[in-house]
């Protein structure tokens, strides 16, 4: 068994950013962060577009931006969380630069703001089209000078552990030794991130498997919104299934314009926003015109933006789009909706605290309020900062009296079992990612839903077997935890009446 103060599960900018202020706050207590692979590896990472915050008020507000989320929210947004989250972006932002983020600067020395879709100004502070990665990159420095944080990569979390609904701490598995080891601690923190890889055509890594959510689930914390999922407009067409390259819409807010194949500017019939409606009405619309025409994509189209300026603003979209064969100046570049983001998740109150007493949520894994039914471009990372705070200063002035783990509790049975057959999971897999796709996808249909719904309930009984009969290992877990998150979509998504934000369902 392993004891620590503070036990964070994921290494994206919530968990990160808590780790560096309560190893900061408390040099005494131990901080340890348990990461399934690479410990730069998160949904952090690959967030092209940047951070939605309101630096110059001459030209933008708070109010602007609150109004802008709640449009996009459409009518299911926290209010009071919205006014809390966005009012607080520019100190978020200060302790970011402060810890060796760079954002680009306009010649004047001012931040150089992206528009993006259902922005009603330019207010996304960005590094070129890979601000996740710069912001990685500078908080994971800091991690790293912090003597009382440790960093456990290739540790795979299978289970919370609890008693009397408290949470005091995690089973987790090592992933080179195959050793599950018991961590106590005295708070927990799930920064897991999202559900991508549920539905194969994502823009998230291979690693977002909704694990935190599933295990939440589990440990009876109250999930809600799991049915609004959206999906990006545009990510670069192709046949292979997993993630997908994201073309950022900050090249939307650049002047790209969408067309169907035979060059009809689609976008101007559904609304007069155009290209920069919010990415539910821009999928939606995608989806209507492709079933339509059954073509495979759309194509966005670049050749009359100014080239040079182009590549200053997107190195890594431009490059990608070249080694494909694709000149951004005379070729328009296919693109087809994929899964981005999660609203919903694990419920947490204004200080990221779960139904669960010591266990807190941050990120994409929870469900703040702020987004409601449809999340606003780049307020993503805005909240993890905002929140990843707010668990930060309660946890700072919060007494802790410490429990005794009752031993039977940290026994794990070990028996020696057989290896689950690898061709069993990936078939598995495969046929869930396309049930999800097919049947609980951009537009969902009520026959479709049950449908889906009685075959997840037939691999979860098959699973249950499987997991008791079988060796533990992380693709097994994954594939229980994907499918537990896809019982808890569809079945939300059955339950929800009328049409809102990024959910649209027909009878």
């Amino acid at each position: 068994m392993i004891t620590t103060n503070y036990l964070i599960i994921g290494s994206g900018v919530a968990g990160l950013t808590f780790a560096i202020k309560i190893a900061d706050r408390f040099p005494d207590k131990k901080v340890t962060i348990v990461t399934k692979s690479n410990a730069d590896e998160s949904n952090t990472k690959y967030a092209q577009g940047g951070i939605a915050i309101v630096t110059d008020e001459t030209e933008d507000s708070y109010q602007k931006h609150i109004e802008d989320t709640l449009i996009c929210g459409d009518g299911l947004c926290n209010v009071e969380v919205v006014k809390m989250v966005v009012t607080e972006g520019p100190k978020r932002l200060k302790e970011l630069i402060a810890w060796g983020a760079k954002f680009d600067k306009t010649a004047k020395g001012n931040f150089d703001l992206g528009k993006e879709g259902g922005h009603s100004q330019n207010r996304v502070v960005h590094h070129k089209d890979q601000t996740g990665h710069e912001i990685e990159r500078a908080i994971l420095d800091q991690v790293h000078q912090k003597g009382n944080i440790t960093v456990l990569d290739h540790h795979f979390a299978l289970d919370l552990l609890t008693e009397d609904n408290q949470c005091l701490g995690a089973f987790v598995l090592n992933q080179k030794t195959n050793e599950i080891i018991t961590f106590q601690s005295d708070f927990t923190l799930l920064a897991t991130g999202g559900i991508g890889h549920l539905y194969g055509h994502t823009t998230n890594p291979i690693i977002a498997t909704g694990d935190g959510i599933a295990m939440a689930f589990r440990a009876n914390a109250t999930i809600k919104d799991m049915e609004f999922i959206q999906f990006h407009p545009t990510a670069l067409y192709d046949t292979s299934i997993g993630s997908k390259f994201l073309i950022s819409e900050a090249v939307r807010g650049f002047g790209a314009y969408l067309r169907t194949k035979n060059g009809n500017r689609f976008m101007l019939d559904y609304d007069s926003r155009a290209e920069l409606a919010s990415r539910d009405i821009v999928s939606q619309s995608i989806d209507l015109e492709l079933k339509k025409s059954d073509d495979k994509c759309v194509y966005l189209d670049c050749t009359h933006l100014d080239l040079e300026a182009f590549i200053k603003h997107f190195p890594m979209i431009y490059e990608r789009c070249k080694s494909i064969g694709i000149d951004i100046a005379k070729d328009w570049i296919p693109v087809v909706p994929a899964q981005h983001y999660l609203c919903g998740g694990i419920t947490v109150d204004k200080n990221g605290k779960t139904a669960i007493d010591n266990l807190f949520a941050c990120g994409e894994c929870s469900r703040t309020g702020l987004h409601g039914a449809n999340r606003l471009a780049s307020n993503s990372l805005l909240e993890a900062l905002v929140y990843s705070d707010k668990i930060y200063n309660y946890l700072a002035d919060t007494a802790f009296e410490k429990k005794d783990l009752n031993p039977i509790l940290s026994n794990w049975e070990l028996v020696e079992k057989p290896k689950i057959n690898s061709d069993y999971t990936a078939t598995v897999k495969t046929g869930l990612q396309l049930l999800m796709r097919q049947n609980a996808g951009i537009v969902r249909y009520e026959t479709d839903l049950h449908k889906a719904k009685e075959q997840l309930m037939q691999w979860q009984d098959e699973l249950e077997t499987i997991l008791k009969n079988n060796q533990i290992s992380t693709e097994l877990y994954e594939l229980n935890n994907m499918i537990t998150i896809g019982n808890l979509i569809v079945q939300q998504s059955i339950i929800r009446n009328g049409n809102k934000g990024s959910f649209k369902k027909n009878n």
